[in-house]
């Protein structure tokens, strides 16, 4: 966490890949212990060994692009699992005004599923909450888990208004955000600093 808000850090996009994806790592070992686990039995060189194994696999799903780094993470560790993909982007208005636009969700069938879904920063709580909401118009998920490397206070009260059910995993929760809803202290824009500026 340090170094991804380092500023210095920040400028090798490289490391700051791995360091979201490291998160990643961390996040899904805590998820797994909240999940169904079945003992099976195995035949080893020398015997049998009962070995806990997930009941069923996860559906991992991402919004694109900021979140691609942090969904690799997950995947390091449930790597069985299936994908899924959402496009969604801030797109501005007059002043500081924006609103979410979606443009297509990429999935599997959710019904049923256990369902993590990662952005790496969660501000107003607005894309998320969106996004969620399609998915669960849509299918009849099983448990819906929501990751996110830094939140803010706002953002975190929007997302337990509107998706009560869902599992909150956050790295850090910051109290302020500039007029424009960036996360203050924060650690800036995530899919710039990960993949490059965009126009």
């Amino acid at each position: 966490m340090a170094e991804l808000r380092d500023a210095q850090i920040q400028q090798d996009s490289m490391r700051f890949r791995r360091n979201m994806e490291r998160l990643g790592e961390i996040f899904a070992y805590e998820i797994s212990k909240t999940l169904d686990y079945v003992e099976t039995e195995f035949e080893t060189s020398l015997g049998t060994a009962a070995v806990p194994i997930l009941e069923h696999q996860p559906v991992v799903a991402t919004i694109l692009r900021a979140g691609l780094p942090l969904h690799q993470g997950l995947l390091n560790y449930f790597d069985r699992a299936d994908s899924a993909f959402i496009a969604a982007y801030r797109k501005t208005q007059k002043g500081d005004d924006f609103e979410i636009k979606m443009e297509y969700i990429s999935a599997p069938d959710l019904n049923d599923k256990v369902v993590i879904i990662a952005d790496p920063m969660l501000a107003t709580g607005m894309s998320m909450v969106l996004c969620c909401k399609e998915l669960l118009a849509k299918y009849k998920i099983k448990q819906l888990h929501i990751v996110s490397v830094i939140a803010n206070t706002d953002g975190v009260a929007h997302v337990k208004a509107n998706l009560p059910k869902a599992q909150l995993w956050l790295g850090a929760i910051d109290e302020e955000m500039t007029t424009k809803a960036y996360i203050v202290p924060g650690l800036g824009d995530a899919g710039d600093l990960a993949y490059g500026l965009k126009e």
